[in-house]
């Protein structure tokens, strides 16, 4: 991550999962509202969407611990140089641990679909567990780093450790719209900040900050305000979009009217019957 890239690349996952989380959890909310008799069974498109989610999330997270351990300058699976007496690489060490929950939270995500021995909440606990341990890695990566460069990753913990405690409510309080839109947006904040970060320590037009200057802590804190509400623009843009777009092709306004139709017909044969008796 000692590059723009490397604040980009998780930045642009937690905004896609953002997204994604917000599309589907309003699609579910949908689904849940239009069934008859509160029934909430889900049809079999949701598990599809779980399973896709499940695998590319073990997928993202066993690219990330490889190119961690194996890119040029990584550790190559070597933890300890018991000759220098030294440890090697940490950083990407701790990088590859928060990769690996995440990892375990995507094959929670496809056991607790694929087998209903798995008690529900598990999926969910372990995403909280994810976040809270890339929350409390990233803490330590703060130790001797200047005013502004602590500061900015600080303001991430805000972001990953809400999302870690938001998600386990969800634990408890299953299928709650709430707590799903707002998992969604700290995800997007976290994305978004993610790419803020990379822009304040390697920025791209070449001038750079002044990472001990009072007026740019306070400048980024107000940023962070900005990219939280932005966030909740987004989420409540997208769950308008997607709840008027499955309501306009979801065919509920053509049932109805052929309802209407077979109404009237009805009532058009009743009518002619009482007349053929009348006659008779």
């Amino acid at each position: 991550m000692a590059n723009f890239g490397g604040h980009a690349i998780p930045g642009a996952f937690f905004l896609f999962y953002g997204f994604w989380l917000t599309v589907k959890h309003t699609l579910q909310k949908y689904w849940r509202t239009s069934q008859p008799n509160g029934r909430q069974g889900m049809p079999p498109l949701f598990k599809k969407l779980d399973y896709i989610e499940g695998g590319f999330t073990i997928f993202a997270s066993f690219v990330g611990i490889m190119v961690e351990q194996f890119v040029v300058d990584g550790p190559h699976a070597h933890l300890y140089d018991r000759d220098n007496k030294m440890w090697v690489k940490l950083m990407n060490w701790q990088h590859g641990t928060m990769y690996l929950f995440f990892g375990i939270y995507g094959i929670a995500l496809v056991t607790s679909t694929k087998s209903k021995q798995v008690p529900p909440g598990v999926d969910r606990l372990t995403l909280s567990i994810a976040l809270f341990v890339e929350g409390f890695l990233f803490y330590h990566h703060l130790h001797n780093r200047p005013p502004l460069d602590a500061h900015i990753h600080s303001l991430l913990l805000v972001a990953v450790f809400a999302g870690s405690a938001s998600t386990m409510l969800e634990v408890f309080m299953r299928d709650n719209f709430v707590l799903e839109m707002l998992k969604g947006c700290l995800f997007i904040l976290q994305g978004s900040w993610f790419f803020q970060i990379g822009f304040v320590l390697y920025p791209l037009n070449g001038e750079e900050w002044d990472l001990t200057m009072h007026n740019n802590i306070m400048f980024v804190t107000m940023c962070f305000c900005w990219h939280l509400a932005v966030a909740l623009l987004l989420v409540a843009c997208t769950v308008c979009v997607v709840s008027c777009t499955v309501r306009r092709f979801s065919g509920k306004g053509q049932d109805i009217e052929i309802g209407m139709r077979n109404t009237s017909s009805s009532a058009g044969c009743q009518k002619a019957l009482l007349e053929e008796s009348d006659e008779e």
